[in-house]
């Protein structure tokens, strides 16, 4: 971890960053913090929200699972090399054999699009039936294309089945509560759930114009189902149900501080060798079939990498190769520089339509953020 000391300019400038598009009504609120050192160094919310309002984060909640994976690593009660088959027999159905549970942490199973969603998802009969239909759409270990959910809802019966407990109860026990956080991330009661921000849809569609000048194209596939299947998130039966590969419920100051912890486990929660691998070797490279550029895939996370691809991946301009994290769907932000010592996280309930200003709006907060500690 490199000497230096936080600059008080840069970090008003990311604050005034993180504001600015809920001043300008883009955005219905933001929550920000930023960490070093195990402790918070800002911690801001603006908008129509308080400190206390917890964020659906999306796809953030991967990181915490993947904790959950090192934790039962760490037991010796799970071993990622195995196939997923020898741990859950009906998902071998259909010429699943293969699979094997790092492809799953790593987005490398060959199922991206396999659907599981209501009524199937509740019951645990259901979901095992399901998993049994899903049909590969090419070789595991092939190539690399993002699971959105479905490998994670595979995750979570693995979880289940060596944790012995029910996968939010796997996650709470082992990673929200070990790592010292107060609040459930995964799962939430229903009768807890009354300080969760409402998410919106908001702003406008990019213009031709606009796409072009920064993708390339000018159209993109319709996302207006995307965006409303992030809305589930709004149900409270959904947010008790979490979706294991997107329905984390937290504040921003926590997603900083779980990150914050990784940085200083010195093996209180998880095995050293087990954590310096999940957060620094990148097991799969394949290349991004949306950015082009490498995967840079670690065990559950991703590295941004010294290609210079480091931006695509979440991580904004200015962090070091080494940074690790996982981001969420709408932008939200979460991650962790061993070189610097910060961590950042970011979240808001405003799903931006417009997918150059929200790709735009994380890479500026990520780079500010980055640039919080003075080189003395």
């Amino acid at each position: 971890m490199r000497a230096g000391r936080i600059d008080p300019a840069a970090v008003d400038a990311l604050l005034a960053r993180a504001r600015r598009e809920v001043e300008e009504g883009v955005l219905p609120s933001c929550q920000i913090a930023l960490a070093r050192h195990g402790e918070l160094v800002a911690f801001e919310t603006f908008g129509d929200a308080t400190d206390t309002t917890r964020y659906a984060v999306f796809s953030c909640i991967k990181a915490f699972v993947a904790g959950a994976v090192w934790a039962l690593m760490g037991d010796g009660a799970l071993d990622v090399s195995r196939r997923v088959g020898e741990y859950v027999p009906d998902f071998a159905a259909s010429a699943k054999e293969a699979v094997t549970v790092e492809q799953l942490l790593v987005h490398t199973g060959g199922f991206p699009h396999a659907m599981l969603g209501p009524p199937e998802w509740y019951s645990r009969e259901s979901r095992l039936q399901t998993f049994a239909g899903w049909s590969l759409e090419w070789e595991p270990g092939t190539a690399y294309e993002y699971h959105p959910t479905s490998a994670h809802w595979v995750l979570a019966e693995i979880i289940e089945r060596v944790g012995g407990e029910g996968y939010g109860d796997v996650v709470h026990r082992r990673v929200t509560e070990a790592v010292g956080l107060p609040r459930r991330v995964l799962a939430i009661p229903e009768e807890d759930q009354g300080d969760i921000a409402t998410i919106e849809i908001c702003g406008q569609v990019a213009t031709a114009d606009e796409l072009e000048a920064v993708l390339g194209v000018r159209e993109l596939p319709r996302a207006t189902d995307a965006y409303e299947t992030l809305l589930y998130l709004n149900q409270p039966d959904v947010r008790a149900l979490g979706i294991p590969g997107g329905g984390g419920v937290m504040r921003a100051d926590h997603l900083a501080l779980f990150y914050q912890a990784i940085l200083h486990d010195g093996g209180r929660v998880w095995r050293p060798e087990i954590l310096a691998d999940a957060t620094g070797r990148i097991r799969n490279r394949f290349k991004d079939p949306l950015f082009g550029s490498p995967a840079n895939r670690t065990l559950g996370l991703t590295l941004a990498g010294d290609d210079g691809f480091g931006f695509v991946r979440g991580f904004g301009t200015a962090a070091s190769p080494r940074t690790f994290g996982h981001g969420g769907a709408a932008g939200q932000i979460g991650w962790a520089d061993p070189q610097s010592g910060l961590s950042l996280g970011f979240a808001t309930n405003g799903v931006d339509v417009n997918v150059i200003r929200q790709g735009r709006r994380g890479i500026d907060i990520s780079t500010l953020a980055a640039a919080c500690v003075l080189n003395d």
